[in-house]
């Protein structure tokens, strides 16, 4: 099993610049890989199941064509109630998926897998933040859209930026899992794989 060094970094499975950004608070050397992996939510299939399977299925998709490579993989889920909110991608989008979340307790499901195909290991962990929306006005609503136009994120707003003040509270164990990847959880995972932070 190789450590990760700057000739076998950590792949990053995600073409999330999020992700890359926060992995990067570790100082450890990776290459961020984007997968392809399906992101297509299963008939009845929980956000707590969809987010687990996907992270696992993008790491996988990487570590495949690197099994001697540790690969980690990542996916956010939004639960609003039944409904799953993904990444806007437009701002009508956004202003749909903030209107539903107004008012509202939001969860944000982020699911990590860090694998090393050769040897078969997996090490898992989901992180689970709660957002409490304050009531939200349309007008705010498009204020907030046209300032901070967050269609890459899911969820529509980031809570790193001026999102934070649409909501009354975050009840969180780790605040870098509502922006993506849980650093705490990623570190222990890696110290639990034998892996140095430096």
């Amino acid at each position: 099993m190789l450590p990760i060094t700057a000739d076998s970094p950590l792949i990053l499975a995600s073409g999330s610049r999020y992700r890359a950004e926060l992995l990067s608070r570790l100082g450890l050397p990776f290459v961020a890989m984007p997968s392809q992996a399906d992101e297509t939510r299963l008939p009845r299939e929980s956000p707590l199941a969809l987010a687990r399977r996907l992270a696992e299925a993008k790491a996988r998709v990487i570590s495949r064509h690197h099994p001697d490579r540790w690969v980690l993989g990542s996916d956010q889920v939004v639960a609003c109630g039944d409904e799953v909110l993904g990444k806007p991608g437009t701002r009508e989008a956004a202003i749909t998926q903030l209107r539903l979340q107004s008012g509202r307790n939001v969860e944000f499901i982020t699911a990590v897998a860090l694998i090393h195909e050769a040897t078969a290991t997996i090490l898992r962990h989901v992180d689970r933040t709660h957002v409490r929306f304050r009531a939200l006005g349309d007008d705010e609503i498009a204020r907030y859209v046209d300032a901070e136009p967050a269609f890459d994120c899911a969820g529509s707003f980031k809570s790193e930026g001026l999102g934070i003040a649409l909501v009354d509270a975050i009840e969180s164990e780790d605040a870098t899992g509502l922006v993506g990847l849980p650093l705490i959880a990623v570190r222990r995972m890696l110290a639990e794989a034998g892996l140095a932070i430096p």
